[in-house]
């Protein structure tokens, strides 16, 4: 058993001062009062690690060039069988970067040329290959709005309107549920004789609901045409981006839905028409709304080394220090179905920690320890 000592140990759900992190190899024993075990090490702040809930880290890799990037599949706007993992590429340095600032998993998903991506891949940063990197899987990629739209010199069918994306989405999806339905009636030998394809099952998962659909979408009325698709079509689904939306009607509607929101990037250039109302500012009307939200860096969009950089703003409107831990730790978790091993200190969980010279909220603070699943990663 080992421990580390904190001044202050922000746990995820509240702060403890002048108390230990105790953990047991890979797992958390829990915060404690008395020292236990073998003293790592005092620091002035401890937090949990924090969590990035969408990116494409080692999928769009620094220092290659953009021809050599795998976010995207070009071979027709429905790829519902991809699997992020497969392009990714653990020798990314932005990994090594973002264990440094105490960023240690990533959620892995394709890019949003497509309608449909395909699967998300949860990983840790520090494994030495990608079958090792594989924490979870967190749902299927799907994207409104422009950037499908934006696509039409790419392979396959694709369309050049938002009409015409959701046509594509809504006579695919209508198919399968027809499909199911019939399978569903089908008795005996005939019921044999109804297969689906690859593709097909992956969205009969998505219509029976066994996974989320993970949504690109800006813009508020982007928003309102996935809310019609979710009425027609009954899935379950997470609001990705939503950086234009910039009056308040449209999170409230979500917040009635009970439908989350994984939010951002906040630093990004708006460097297209879907964000012509891209404003920092925009965070009132999410945190005002009583929607369940998490916070995301999109990488390379923002950097995932700068993801709790991002928590400035909320505290600017409002939100406590703790919160703002929170937000890039548990709540992240949580959105992405991690809940159980990551997020906070309590018992049970993954012993994954950063340990900090000072306030993290202080810009000249930094990480000198990170420890993930009970391993030192980093030393400063």
């Amino acid at each position: 058993m080992n421990c580390v000592r904190g001044k202050k140990i922000y746990t995820g759900k509240k702060v403890v001062k002048d108390a230990y992190v105790v953990f047991n190899g890979k797992k958390m024993v829990g915060v404690s009062k008395e020292k236990k075990g073998k003293l790592l090490g005092s620091f002035a702040v401890v937090t949990p690690a924090f969590v990035d809930p969408h990116s494409h880290i080692a999928m769009i890799r620094a220092g290659e060039p953009g021809a050599e990037a795998e976010a995207n599949e070009h071979m027709d706007s429905i790829l519902a069988v991809p699997d992020a993992l497969d392009s990714v590429q653990m020798d990314d340095s932005a990994l090594k970067d973002a264990v440094e600032a105490g960023v240690l998993y990533s959620c892995v998903l394709p890019g949003s040329g497509n309608i449909i991506g395909g699967l998300s891949a949860v990983i840790r940063h520090y494994a030495k290959n990608t079958t090792d990197a594989l924490v979870a899987r967190a749902g299927i990629k799907a994207a409104f709005g422009y950037n499908p739209m934006s696509t039409v010199d790419w392979k396959g069918k694709r369309p050049s309107t938002r009409m015409g994306a959701l046509a594509i989405l809504r006579s695919k999806l209508t198919d399968v549920s027809q499909k199911m339905a019939k399978h569903k009636r089908a008795k005996g030998a005939k019921k044999q004789e109804i297969t689906f394809s690859a593709e097909e099952a992956v969205l009969r998962d998505v219509l029976s609901r066994k996974h989320v659909l993970r949504v690109h979408v800006h813009k508020i009325d982007d928003i309102a045409a996935l809310l019609r698709i979710v009425d027609e079509f009954k899935l379950k689904v997470i609001v990705e981006h939503a950086g234009d939306v910039h009056e308040p009607e449209i999170f409230a509607e979500l917040k009635k839905r009970g439908i989350p929101v994984l939010y951002g990037p906040i630093e990004s250039l708006a460097y297209k028409v879907e964000l012509k109302h891209e404003s920092w500012r925009n965070i009132r009307h999410l945190m005002e709304s009583g929607v369940e939200y998490g916070l995301m860096t999109d990488n390379p969009v923002n950097l995932t080394r700068l993801l709790f950089l991002q928590t400035r703003w909320f505290t600017r409107l409002g939100l406590s220090k703790q919160q703002a831990i929170e937000l890039v730790s548990r709540k992240n978790a949580e959105l992405i179905g991690l809940g159980n091993i990551l997020g906070t200190l309590d018992r049970g969980k993954w012993a994954s920690f950063t340990c900090w010279n000072g306030d993290p909220f202080d810009i000249t603070s930094y990480p000198i320890a990170v420890y993930g699943e009970g391993e030192l990663l980093f030393s400063e």
